[in-house]
């Protein structure tokens, strides 16, 4: 082991690593250090004698579970560290599935879908069934996916789903019931597998007797992250991963499950104890993140919750001074304010980057764009596209899960109308040529014959009549393909009969890729706007594809665990890169700043008018605000804007009063430096700021209540 290693931990810590057997809930508060307390007990594992392969950790991201084992690698002298299983739920799931998958008739090649590919194929049902033609108006496919998820995932009757979290859809029970079905089939029919899937199937494997036994054998200890961000279908695989077996270690804090729009339950790690019978309990509260001051609000803001797990939050770092709480007369108020103290800080050599605006919902920062865009503050906003959900990565994947799975009807369906003079109709009657759509007529004595079957064999042996617009494209498409899986067709009008000839194995990922984008390029050049950095968004694939030798493998990383953007696959931003964070609070989770600014602390945004139905919603609200003020390292800001705009206010100008959020209670407020934005005093550290404020300032913002 490293020297002196346990010695870095605080008391609390090293009970938590160095833990025996048996089950153990750590309530870990926000900053208190909770990834190197895992990593630690993953390292005194193995230093105990315990073999890497034998640990699962699982966590919410791939980085995640790389850190830690990182991290463990350097505490610990075991070489094999590497060999820990690690990764999320859905990738452990997608492993274990690959090898057992056998035992739930599963086929070996299944295609993992992600939320995209999900929405596409129920949007393809949706049309087939033709139940959007009726007057009235039917979900669309994205509201599709999220219904069935949520239905799934949280173990729900599809009506209780729709009374509870989806009223305006009630009436279209019977329509989103035969689309479900539909999907279900369609999916079976195809080896498609959606991220729910992967989960409910690890879940069944575990229900069987003898495949669970064998699974449940394999590991001696599971390590969970983040566990109030776990469902109902993962707590119950986890109880069925530990029937024999009680080593279990769950890490996470209560105050911050706010994931239930994705179907994640406060009540997993809240019940742990009655689910895992003699659990022992730890508590993680000295924070290394935030001064005091910032603690005192935070656990003043958490003291109001309902059911909870109780701890405080302390530090040794000095308390500095309190968090700010600035009245605003308005949003136009709210938004100069930001600025400026954003700028203030940074001639405090406070960089951009090391600041955050967090805000309740994505529009809620529309007017802040704007006016950082006027005085010329770079920013980045977290909350939005994916790199991996970007048109042309879509493309891309799309055409090489047809090499990988030929029958991905969603794949073909895309790459298809991608091509001049197709468009939906004629795709599915090319598709219908080429037998993807058709499962009943594969043989299935052997592989010889089922390859020989296969809609790609078909492409390149008999091509289908293609529109008289579409012969270039469609031909670049075929032989894109052949060339991926290293065969050689003769052209379009020759030799329709013949067998395509293997030249030699297929060619690696990246070569692969390289050959798809002589297809793609033109197409993209055609199709998109700002052709030529979605072209390098494309060859930056192929670059990261060379860390991979497997093509399936590539594919499912990139579904399963996608990056954020290119730069998250090729290298960090330069050092002197500098611009602002913006992000929704549920995109800041996991992050920290030196400075955080919260705007809109107003009922109606914090909490949301859309989540305050029940005491369940208003208690995940306040969990989100305590998540914002603990992003929060050295100072923090919150704005309340007397005045905004609401869609609800349909007369005069469209602007209502708004009340102070209702968890700045009085006693919360005690903790805080109150501001009205327009007086001339400023936070002590901006003390030596010239100030420019008069009466004259009061009375334009009074003005401005009764002006258009």
């Amino acid at each position: 082991m490293a020297t002196n290693w346990l010695d870095d931990l605080n008391p609390a810590q090293r009970e938590a690593a160095t833990f025996g057997t048996g089950p153990l809930l750590v309530i870990a508060g926000a900053g208190t250090g909770k990834t190197k307390t895992l990593a630690c007990r993953v390292a005194y594992l193995i230093d105990q004698g315990v073999k890497p392969e034998r640990i699962l950790l699982l966590t919410f991201t791939r980085r995640a579970a790389a850190e830690m084992i990182r991290r463990a690698q350097k505490m610990c002298s075991a070489v094999e560290v590497g060999k820990v299983w690690g990764g999320t739920f859905h990738a452990v799931a997608n492993r274990l599935l690959r090898i057992y998958g056998q035992a739930l008739s599963l086929a070996p090649n299944f295609t993992v879908m992600d939320q995209s590919d999900a929405a596409d194929l129920m949007n393809l049902i949706r049309s087939e069934l033709g139940v959007a033609k009726d007057k009235r108006r039917f979900p669309k496919k994205r509201t599709l996916v999220a219904v069935y998820s949520h239905t799934v995932n949280a173990q729900n009757s599809l009506r209780r789903v729709l009374d509870k979290y989806f009223p305006w859809c009630k009436e279209e029970y019977e329509g989103m019931k035969a689309v479900f079905e539909h999907y279900v089939q369609r999916k079976a029919d195809h080896q498609l597998m959606d991220f729910d899937d992967l989960l409910l199937h690890w879940l069944a494997l575990c229900d069987s007797q003898e495949v669970g036994r064998a699974i449940a054998d394999r590991f001696d200890h599971v390590l969970v992250d983040e566990y109030q961000d776990t469902n109902v279908i993962q707590a119950r695989t986890l109880r069925g991963m530990r029937k024999a077996y009680d080593s279990i270690t769950v890490v996470g804090d209560d105050a911050q499950s706010i994931y239930s729009f994705r179907s994640a339950t406060v009540r997993n790690i809240l019940d742990f104890p009655e689910q895992f019978p003699g659990a022992q309990r730890v508590t993680l509260e000295k924070n290394y993140r935030s001064t005091q001051s910032i603690l005192a609000a935070a656990n003043a803001l958490m003291d109001q919750a309902v059911e909870r797990y109780t701890k405080r939050l302390w530090s040794d770092r000095a308390s500095g001074s309190k968090p700010l709480l600035h009245h605003c007369v308005d949003e136009t108020q709210q938004t100069e304010a930001v600025c400026r103290h954003i700028l203030q800080h940074r001639e405090q050599d406070v960089p951009l980057r090391d600041q955050a605006v967090l805000f309740r919902a994505g529009h809620h920062s529309a007017d802040l764009e704007i006016e950082l865009g006027r005085r010329n503050i770079p920013f980045h906003k977290y909350g939005g596209l994916k790199f991996i959900e970007a048109a042309h990565i879509k493309d891309t994947l799309a055409v090489l899960r047809i090499l990988e799975n030929p029958y991905d009807v969603i794949s073909w369906f895309r790459v298809l109308q991608l091509l001049e003079a197709i468009g939906p109709k004629t795709a599915r009657r090319i598709m219908n040529d080429l037998g993807v759509d058709r499962r009943d007529d594969q043989p299935s004595r052997t592989d010889d014959e089922t390859r020989r079957q296969t809609p790609l064999h078909r492409l390149f042996r008999t091509p289908p009549r293609v529109p008289a617009g579409a012969r270039e494209s469609f031909s670049c498409l075929r032989q894109s393909l052949a060339d991926c899986l290293g065969v050689v067709v003769g052209a379009e009008n020759e030799t329709p009969d013949a067998t395509p000839t293997s030249l030699s194995d297929p060619p690696s990922v990246p070569v692969q890729l390289e050959r798809i984008a002589r297809f793609l390029n033109p197409v993209i050049e055609r199709v998109y706007d700002n052709y030529l950095v979605r072209q390098r968004d494309v060859d930056q694939l192929a670059l990261i594809a060379s860390r991979y030798r497997s093509r399936a493998r590539f594919i499912t990383d990139l579904t399963l665990d996608p990056p954020s953007a290119t730069s998250d696959l090729a290298q960090p931003p330069h050092l002197d890169d500098d611009y602002l964070n913006l992000s929704t609070i549920h995109s800041a989770k996991g992050c920290e700043w030196t400075v955080v600014h919260i705007i809109h602390a107003a009922d109606g945004m914090i909490p949301s008018d859309m989540a305050v139905g029940d005491s369940a919603g208003v208690e995940e609200e306040r969990r989100l605000l305590y998540v914002a003020m603990t992003r929060a390292k050295d100072r923090l800001h919150v704005y309340f804007p007397l005045r905004y705009y609401h869609a609800k206010y349909r007369r005069g100008d469209g602007h209502g009063f708004a009340q102070l959020s209702r968890f700045l209670v009085d006693k919360v407020r005690t903790c805080f430096e109150e501001r009205a934005v327009g007086q001339s005093a400023e936070p002590d550290d901006m003390a030596n700021t010239p100030s420019t404020t008069d009466a004259q300032v009061v009375r334009d913002s009074i003005n401005r209540l009764w002006s258009d």
